[in-house]
């Protein structure tokens, strides 16, 4: 077996808590190994719009399956608030800004709405 976006992509929306290479190996088994899902993701490039396309269908099978005044979608969304000149603690430490492209120093934040 090998990591590809469908599978890498169910992962991630089953999950309840916190991701890794290392627990996706795990749950599989062994029959991918943490290795091959680093290998992969750091071979592959995944935007919201690649994980948006797998998601939807399941979103909108939910949706027709309930009135509409009953159904309703939690929104996630990160942010990261750059503090380049601020000392490392446990809340300011280094992250990947994807709109940047790039590592910064700040402070990494979820809204849920």
């Amino acid at each position: 077996m090998t990591c590809t976006l469908d599978l890498y992509t169910d992962y991630l929306i089953s999950s309840t808590g916190q991701t890794s290479a290392t627990d996706l190996s795990r749950l599989l088994g062994g029959t991918v190994s943490h290795g091959q899902v680093t290998r992969w993701l750091s071979t592959s490039y995944l935007d919201s719009e690649q994980v948006w396309a797998q998601a939807k269908p399941l979103i909108r099978r939910a949706e027709a399956q309930r009135p509409a005044d009953e159904f309703a979608v939690l929104i996630v969304g990160d942010s990261i608030l750059e503090k380049a000149h601020t000392d490392p603690s446990a809340l300011i430490c280094t992250h990947w800004d994807h709109s940047q492209g790039r590592f910064v120093k700040g402070l990494n934040f979820v809204s849920l709405l």
